[in-house]
């Protein structure tokens, strides 16, 4: 597909929630939205790097304001969901962290799962009413090709037992998954006019490599990004496109159209047959509720 941020739909009168607005994708997301009208919320952890993509994004003209958000600790998440008194069209989930050394959020979840996943749960269940209130929102959880490897042990959930930095990140973008197919078929059962779709970015060539995993594998992803990855400016078209694609239905999955899905325009992409397991789905559904202490109000 012959797609472009030139092809976003006017987002005019839209509000946007952005995690992890302050750089890589979700910077170019929040820059691509704002620049076609969209009110965005930066919702960053650093607050310091977030004032300098707020001031970038002003500076283009467009509408944004910051707001701190942690997704490794769940009191960052309910105040910043309990500041949000107006209603949200989209919330694109996109914040991460990538196959750091074995580490836990502030409420003792292994950091990959924590922060990729139960963080974003937790902040799209608390933020339900405001999508509620607008009437016909979205929510756009950005997954990974890397979901392909993941799989959901729910007998070591927290890799407390064994831990593999690359297949607990497997873990967590499966989860995403997992969650936006399983709210899909929740919000469809209760009559909402919410929409849950997922994408994923293909090999893009953003901070994410460097920002956690060791050394060795700093170097190796360099040299990857060199030779395989394509631009941020390219890979940030499948989560836009999601979030901004006219009558895309709910439950699609949106990636490169690329041999492989790693690089290439975005268009509607297939999933491992893990994430289209209903019973997982469900029972993750469950165990995330009783971690997070957050039900949706379905």
């Amino acid at each position: 597909m012959s797609w472009s941020a030139s092809d976003i739909p006017d987002q005019s009168g839209r509000r946007a929630v952005v995690t992890g607005a302050n750089s890589g994708l979700g910077l170019l997301a929040a820059r691509e939205l704002a620049r076609k009208g969209a009110e965005v919320v930066l919702a960053c952890r650093d607050l310091r790097k977030g004032q300098a993509a707020l001031a970038q994004i002003r500076e283009a003209g467009g509408s944004a304001e910051l707001a701190r958000l942690d997704l490794a600790d769940l009191a960052s998440v309910r105040a910043f969901a309990a500041a949000q008194e107006r209603p949200i069209d989209l919330l694109l989930n996109n914040a991460g962290v990538m196959a750091p050394p074995r580490r836990e959020t502030a409420d003792g979840f292994e950091l990959q799962l924590g922060t990729n996943h139960l963080g974003h749960f937790a902040l799209t269940g608390l933020l339900l009413e405001r999508l509620q209130a607008a009437g016909a929102a979205r929510v756009v959880t950005v997954s990974s090709n890397g979901h392909r490897m993941g799989r959901i042990d729910f007998d070591d959930l927290q890799c407390r037992r064994r831990y593999f930095r690359w297949t607990a990140y497997g873990r967590s973008k499966l989860a995403n998954l997992l969650f936006a197919l399983e709210l899909d078929r929740r919000v469809r059962a209760a009559g909402m006019a919410i929409v849950s779709v997922a994408a994923h970015p293909g090999y893009a060539a953003t901070n994410l490599q460097f920002a956690a995993p060791p050394l060795l594998d700093r170097i190796v992803m360099r040299a990857s990004n060199a030779i395989i990855a394509q631009r941020a400016e390219q890979g940030v078209l499948a989560p836009l496109y999601a979030a901004t694609a006219p009558g895309l239905p709910g439950g699609s999955y949106v990636g490169p159209g690329g041999p492989g899905g790693w690089r290439g325009g975005p268009q509607l992409v297939g999933t491992s047959r893990r994430a289209r397991d209903p019973e997982t789905a469900r029972r993750l559904w469950e165990v995330s509720e009783s971690l997070t202490g957050v039900r949706f109000d379905l």
